[in-house]
């Protein structure tokens, strides 16, 4: 399942107004047909936006691509990549920004978001068996039915170590179950102007109505950096978690990121900190990383590639994009 969507060349106003008109609309994606190109401006009608100021006060937070960063560039190798300049909304280079692909576990983002928008950090989660994970290859924190941690841990154990299993278990605890969660998912990306994008579950393990697209990605990192505990969350290279299992005994893990980058593993191009992010790999999606980063200047940055061909590959992508950061 991955369909291409072209890019629409008409104009930042009549972008600016189709995003905000999304947002204003309200529109929940639980049930909805999801459009081969949302982004084709002939065919939206935009005469019930009638909040005019509103919508393009929305609107102009945004990255807006234009004709200067659609260019060759033969050291970006991967399927799908973008650079987000959010100081001036620019987006300096991008590659097939609109086409859908298997996001994997990038997902973890929009999962966070919900999660710490519906949720309490503090909540006391008792884990179900819904996190039981049995897909060869997945990646776990390694949470057991009957654990109780909190909210704050599991998001943790989602974000760093990549936990499928903490994604199940911050779903079914904020919305009952996986599918409920889903719809919170889908909801909150339309309401964000993500129309690309479609979610089934919360962790990323592949299905073909899973899909996103780079663009859909920084719109929902971005939204995500609003958050404090969500920027607190991906800044953080490592995390000691400590809680109670189902026998009343206490256990206690480490989490290790796996942005390299973060930790160190990966050198930065010079005059650039990396700020946070998130991996993602499955065969169907390749390997995908979405990072935010800042300039000597302290300017902040959005950063995706998608569907590289190798992890080695993948951080040589995203190296290649930071390079064209201007400080």
């Amino acid at each position: 399942m991955e369909r291409s969507i072209p890019i629409r060349k008409n104009g930042r106003k009549a972008w600016l107004l189709a995003a905000a008109f999304l947002f204003t609309a309200g529109l929940s994606a639980c049930g909805s047909e999801v459009t081969d190109s949302p982004y084709r401006m002939e065919e939206r009608d935009f005469s019930s936006v009638s909040r005019t100021g509103e919508a393009e006060l929305f609107a102009e937070a945004l990255c807006v691509p234009d004709e200067s960063g659609a260019y060759e560039d033969t050291a970006i190798t991967a399927e799908a990549a973008a650079l987000f300049s959010l100081e001036d909304g620019t987006v300096p280079y991008y590659k097939n920004i609109y086409e859908r692909l298997y996001p994997a576990s990038i997902t973890k983002v929009m999962t966070a978001l919900v999660a710490i928008r519906r949720g309490n950090p503090e909540d006391l989660v008792t884990v179900t068996e819904d996190a039981v994970i049995t897909e060869s290859g997945a990646s776990l924190c390694h949470i057991q039915p009957g654990d109780q941690l909190t909210l704050e841990q599991l998001l943790y154990g989602l974000m760093l170590p990549s936990g499928n299993d903490a994604g199940a278990a911050i779903a079914v605890h904020i919305a009952g179950s996986i599918s409920a969660f889903a719809d919170m998912m889908n909801e909150e990306a339309m309401a964000i102007g993500a129309t690309g994008s479609h979610f089934v579950n919360p962790h990323g393990l592949t299905d073909p109505e899973h899909y996103t697209t780079a663009y859909d990605l920084y719109l929902i990192y971005n939204e995500a950096m609003k958050e404090p505990e969500f920027r607190k969350i991906v800044g953080t290279s490592s995390y000691y978690a400590e809680y109670v299992n189902a026998a009343g005994e206490t256990v206690s893990q480490t989490w290790k990121a796996g942005n390299q980058f973060l930790t160190g593993d990966r050198e930065t191009p010079d005059g650039v900190t990396v700020t946070g992010g998130k991996t993602g790999t499955t065969q169907a999606a390749g390997y995908c990383l979405i990072i935010s980063s800042e300039g000597d200047s302290g300017n902040e940055y959005i950063s995706v590639v998608l569907k590289a061909d190798s992890r080695p590959s993948l951080y040589d992508n995203m190296t290649n994009l930071m390079n064209k950061i201007v400080n």
